[in-house]
Formats: C-alpha cells, structure tokens, sequence
C-alpha cells in the first residue's frame, strides 16, 4: 500500500508516501500559522487545524492557561475524546481547572488556549509566553 499507485489520466503517477510527506508538511505549516497567531496577538483561536491534522504534524499537545489561577497545562491530544475532525478551538470549552474546580466545588472552566506544542511542560520546555510577554 506504500508503494505508487497510478492516476486515472495516463502516464501520471502519484506516489503515496509523497502524498503524505506533502499532507504532513501542510498539517504542520498551518499549526505554526495558528501557533504564531495566538501568541502574537493572543487570538482569534478561529479558524484552527483539526484535532487531527495537529496529530498529523507531530503536535501531540495543547497548552492550555487557566484564567482563574493562571496555571499553564498541556492537555495530550491523542487521548481526546472527540472526532478527529473536529477543530481545536472547539475543544476550549471543554477545559477544566482541577485545582479550580476543587477550590470552588463546581467544574471551573474559564481557560485561554495558548498553543499546539510537540512536548508537554516541564522544566527543559517551559510554557510559552504570550507577545508582547507576560511578565
């Protein structure tokens, strides 16, 4: 199946592993894009690439920021519960602070997506900072 295939017109060939290095550099250079919109100007979060195509690109995580205690969180994609299909600023109502939420006793769920990221937060990658930067 990863070998070429031929197109309906004669003579064209259309190789498969071509198709799919071009889909994931297309899946990739549009993440960057909303990746630089939303730290730039801290949104609109619309239009955003699929829940899959991030996936496809090799951005395996979300940064999301919680509004009410200003906690930075990566929220791995791969084990969202929703249609691959579905955009990644759909998924912003869904966020939950849990130390929020057990604070107040209901589920808090003010939240800013920040951005895709490949790896989750820890202290060789910290969170990303917002232009003109947080302070």
């Amino acid at each position: 199946m990863l070998g070429e295939i031929k197109s309906v017109h004669p003579g064209e060939i259309i190789g498969i592993r071509k198709a799919a290095k071009a889909r994931r550099k297309a899946d990739r250079l549009a993440c960057e894009a909303w990746n630089a919109r939303m730290l730039a100007f801290q949104g609109p979060a619309q239009p955003s690439p699929a829940l899959g195509d991030a996936l496809n690109a090799g951005y395996g995580y979300l940064e999301v920021k919680c509004l009410g205690c200003d906690t930075h969180q990566s929220v791995a994609l791969d084990i969202v519960r929703r249609p691959k299909t579905t955009p990644i600023h759909e998924l912003e109502r869904y966020m939950r602070c849990k130390l929020c939420s057990e604070q107040r006793g209901y589920p808090f769920k003010r939240s800013h997506l920040i951005a895709l990221r490949p790896t989750k937060i820890s202290a060789n990658d910290p969170p990303s900072k917002w232009w003109p930067g947080e302070r």
